[in-house]
């Protein structure tokens, strides 16, 4: 029973930490895309039931699950942490939205992105620096990128500067 407890308030630390990890730390905190934010990213990218939207590092699938309500977009969402998978795959069960979303538990360096319409990321900088070459060699000129929070050295087509959402294509 200790041991249970212990791994439980273990787990509720790394969760409350990840809320606040600093941006340049060796480790991906867990940010969330509020409503108003996804809103706002789908209007900026025009999103519609014809696109193919990918989400690297995932996360809860917050941001999928705003996207397929509001629009019938077909979503990927590419997430390494096991925690954060298994969450996001019991919302988009909950919500009934299967159909919509198709999860994957693996890296995004590794993932093939080239079908995506639109690639949506909350990426610490650093990140996104790394992921950069991968985007420019594997989608498409007219693949809308869309960063919130942080910028990244690509050519801006868009932006919000209220919801610090960038649009960017390759």
């Amino acid at each position: 029973m200790v041991f249970l407890i212990a791994f439980i308030l273990i787990v509720v630390l790394l969760l409350l930490l990840s809320a606040v990890w600093p941006p340049d730390s060796p480790w991906s905190p867990w940010w969330k895309t509020y409503k108003k934010a996804g809103v706002a990213a789908i209007r900026l990218a025009k999103i519609t039931s014809k696109d193919k939207v990918y989400e690297l590092g995932s996360g809860d699938a917050e941001f999928l699950l705003l996207v397929a309500k509001e629009t019938g977009a077909s979503c990927v969402g590419v997430e390494i942490d096991p925690f954060r998978h298994i969450i996001a795959s019991l919302r988009v069960r909950i919500n009934g939205l299967g159909s919509y979303i198709t999860l994957k538990k693996k890296s995004f360096y590794h993932e093939d992105i080239s079908s995506a319409t639109v690639v949506y990321m909350y990426l610490i900088p650093r990140v996104l620096k790394k992921i950069t070459p991968k985007l420019q060699k594997e989608l498409k000129k007219e693949t809308r990128i869309i960063s919130y929070k942080y910028k990244m050295d690509l050519p801006l087509i868009k932006e919000d500067n209220i919801r610090k959402l960038y649009m960017y294509h390759v």
